[in-house]
């Protein structure tokens, strides 16, 4: 079974992840933004990111992506060009990670989930759509990020239709209805 979460930032997916994984103890847990951070330093993904943003967003041979998301978080088109750079091995990790935990719950965890093949994948369909308040809060305090650098985030963010979810989760009630259906 596959259970995909997504949410935007500050929606509480992760955490939706972990009482799963308390409930279902024969599940395992992909955070797919990890991912994404992994493939940016693999060294053809840090030239690509040079050639395409510049060499200001590398440091060190690392990817500052605090640098890379100033950019990226303003402009989808930049955004989905970071994609191209990062999703080819991306597609191989989060496809290994499945293809060994096939005989478990899986639990995937990504914003962008339903814009990809693995959301047809999921066997439960979960949206977190939390107030944009409590997000808000909740991802400057994990992220020591500014109010102006969430704002970022959000509007680079994607546009969910409610319709295509098994569940949509807008408080912690919804979470304990869920939860008990499992």
């Amino acid at each position: 079974m596959i259970i995909g979460i997504t949410g935007k930032s500050g929606s509480g997916k992760s955490t939706l992840a972990r009482k799963i994984m308390t409930i279902k103890t024969n599940s395992v847990y992909l955070e797919i933004d990890k991912v994404g951070h992994n493939a940016l330093s693999n060294p053809k993904a840090i030239e690509e990111v040079i050639k395409v943003f510049g060499k200001d967003v590398v440091l060190d041979n690392k990817v500052d992506r605090k640098k890379l998301g100033e950019i990226v978080f303003n402009n989808r088109e930049k955004m989905d060009k970071l994609t191209k750079i990062t999703w080819k091995s991306m597609k191989v990790e989060i496809n290994k990670f499945i293809e060994d935990n096939k005989n478990k719950v899986i639990i995937l965890d990504w914003l962008l989930l339903p814009l990809s093949h693995y959301f047809d994948m999921c066997d439960i369909k979960v949206l977190l759509d939390i107030p944009y308040s409590i997000r808000k809060e909740r991802a400057i305090k994990r992220d020591n990020i500014t109010e102006e650098a969430f704002d970022l985030r959000e509007k680079a963010s994607i546009e969910f239709d409610k319709a295509k979810f098994d569940f949509v989760i807008e408080n912690d009630e919804d979470i304990k209805r869920m939860v008990k259906k499992l």
